[in-house]
């Protein structure tokens, strides 16, 4: 069931603040660092997530050493659950195209 792999995703230490931290677009050297996680334990965290459908690879992009890296983004906007009885109940919003077109030309301006 996908709404217990989500629930699972979310259940683990990191996943929630890597999530609330890819609004915007981030490798997982920088998700490391901004939310003091080792780097070991954050490559397998942005895997889950990716692996969720929660976190989507969104660009290689050049890092400072001129390195190609993958940075991560939010694939969600929000996330419900519900439990209803026995019964458990988890709504994703998938983030909008076109804040993710509003996102990747603000991130093209900032960068030059």
């Amino acid at each position: 069931m996908e709404s217990d792999r989500t629930l699972a995703a979310l259940g683990n230490e990191y996943n929630p603040d890597i999530l609330r931290a890819a609004d915007e677009a981030h490798s997982a050297q920088e998700f490391s660092e901004m939310l003091d996680i080792p780097i070991a334990t954050c490559y397998r965290r942005i895997e889950e997530l990716t692996g969720a459908g929660l976190l989507e690879l969104h660009d290689r992009v050049l890092s400072d050493e001129h390195r190609r890296t993958n940075v991560y983004r939010r694939d969600i906007d929000e996330i419900v659950i519900n439990f209803e009885g026995q019964d458990l109940n988890v709504q994703v919003t998938d983030r909008p195209e076109v804040k993710n077109k509003l996102d990747d030309v603000w991130r093209k301006i900032s960068q030059e």
